[in-house]
């Protein structure tokens, strides 16, 4: 006989994890046959501050069956077409990481390697952003929405977004399509003889039983660290930021569609420009900076006139060796946590949610579908990682022991290898599920001053002169399909303020 199917989700922890988890769910489960609740505290603070996002939020949304006008006028957002770096590779260096592919690929060589290949040559074709056209909009602080057909890059556009915001109105939309919510704090967690948890008891004494429970409570893993006990491996040698400090402040200037990401002497700094304020942050390791030093450093370059008291948050980089474990599924920081310097968490939710979608078990949990559910988890959050630690290793900065230490310091060998093939040839080879695709590694890798020392002897096959024109042309092209969009403030008032 088949086993018995899963009837009761119980999603431990609210904020955006929690409740995107009971957005996704409810969308996607009969709920005729599956019951979903969430229990959370207002007593319990979330974490709120991760205010970026990358373009994969569309997709999460579009399941929903989200309007994006309406998302967006709810949560605050602006668009975000990229990220610009600055003091990253070397002090006085800037460079933005943009959505989207740059130029356009012949069917027997990459773009890039053209462009390589000329500018190897001594032929100045300009810099390789002014052929994406997230990267040149971005330039122009302009956005809109293209219509027709067209040879031209995409321009692809994520969100930046007031998190706390976009976690109620997720609340509402989840609640709405029949998820319930628990007030109250667990108290204890009680397991059946097998190890699995059978049900949650809350501190006024009521019993919450579930068949799945979902690990949404942030660092604290009460369920899949602290109660089941799974180990969390350190990434702290490689990431070595253990503290934020965050504040928003009042808008000045114009309305940037891109995030900025300041390099500092113990960390790096991001101001976030959303329709109603800047949220500002500093990433920092303590080894190197104390809190109240890097609070006053936040304080002194804030742009605007603060409003709120800074918050200061504590965390460790890395992730859990097992993100399912029996009936609990881990989903948010209860999982792992790589900092926020590419905006990644959201996303990290999201594909936890996908994953478990994909792989929802019955009541014989079948051993293979956790296994494969912690595969695909681990690989992700592995990728990540190394793009993330590309930034602080490619850097030639030598003012702060902080930036000495990320320089000279060890890395993971599917780094190194990345690393060493695009110095020899501009090479990318990408997985298939890596997040980061080779214009994304493309954009850090050049824009942090690892020039290659060939190119794909492909390219030499086509006449020099032929290229160049072809380029020069399409370069053109990118930067007139941007101008004609309309100014991102002016977008934002027309479609989406509120």
């Amino acid at each position: 006989m088949p086993a018995e199917p899963i009837r009761r989700v119980v999603i431990v922890g609210g904020g955006t994890s929690g409740w995107m988890c009971a957005a996704g769910l409810s969308r996607m489960l009969d709920r005729r046959q599956v019951s979903v609740t969430l229990i959370e505290s207002e007593e319990i603070g979330t974490i709120g501050v991760g205010e970026a996002t990358i373009p994969t939020l569309q997709t999460f949304n579009g399941l929903l069956g989200v309007d994006e006008a309406e998302f967006m006028r709810e949560t605050r957002a602006t668009i975000k077409l990229g990220i610009e770096f600055t003091d990253w590779g070397g002090l006085g260096e800037t460079y933005i990481h943009p959505f989207g592919v740059y130029g356009l690929d012949r069917p027997e060589v990459k773009f890039h390697q053209m462009w390589l290949r000329l500018r190897q040559a001594g032929i100045d074709v300009g810099d390789i952003g002014e052929y994406n056209l997230s990267h040149v909009a971005a330039r122009l602080n302009r956005f809109g929405f293209r219509t027709g057909r067209s040879t031209l890059p995409d321009l692809r556009h994520a969100y930046h977004l007031d998190a706390s915001l976009y976690g109620r109105y997720l609340r509402r939309y989840a609640k709405a399509r029949g998820v319930s919510r628990r007030e109250g704090m667990v108290a204890a967690v009680n397991r059946h003889d097998n190890g699995f948890v059978s049900s949650l008891t809350l501190k006024d004494g009521e019993a919450v039983e579930g068949d799945l429970f979902v690990d949404c409570t942030g660092f604290r893993g009460l369920l899949i660290g602290q109660s089941l006990g799974v180990a969390f491996e350190d990434w702290t040698h490689w990431l070595p930021c253990d503290r934020a400090a965050a504040q928003p402040c009042e808008s000045s200037g114009p309305l940037a569609p891109y995030t900025r990401s300041m390099a500092d002497k113990a960390g790096w700094r991001w101001r976030i420009p959303l329709q109603h304020r800047v949220g500002n942050g500093y990433v920092y390791s303590s080894a190197h900076i104390s809190d109240d030093a890097a609070v006053a450093r936040l304080a002194d370059t804030l742009g605007g006139r603060p409003l709120a008291d800074p918050l200061l948050i504590r965390f460790k980089a890395g992730c859990r060796r097992s993100l399912w474990e029996r009936n609990v599924v881990a989903i948010g920081l209860a999982g792992g946590f790589i900092e926020p310097l590419e905006s990644t968490s959201i996303h990290l939710v999201q594909t936890g949610i996908s994953r478990l979608l994909l792989l929802f078990p019955d009541s014989s949990f079948n051993p293979s579908l956790a296994e494969e559910f912690n595969k695909g988890s681990l690989l992700e959050y592995e990728q990540i990682r190394d793009f993330i630690i590309l930034h602080y290793k490619a850097t030639t900065r030598d003012d702060t022991d902080f930036w000495r230490q990320c320089r000279d310091m060890a890395i993971p060998d599917s780094l190194r290898h990345k690393i060493e093939l695009f110095r020899a040839g501009g090479r990318l080879f990408r997985d298939s599920d890596d997040l980061f695709t080779e214009s994304s590694w493309l954009a850090v890798l050049l824009g942090q001053g690892i020039m290659p020392r060939g190119h794909d002897p492909v390219a030499d096959a086509i006449p020099a002169q032929d290229m160049m024109r072809a380029l020069l042309s399409l370069k053109a092209a990118v930067r007139e399909a941007a101008n004609v969009l309309p100014d991102h403030q002016e977008f934002i008032r027309s479609y989406c303020a509120t």
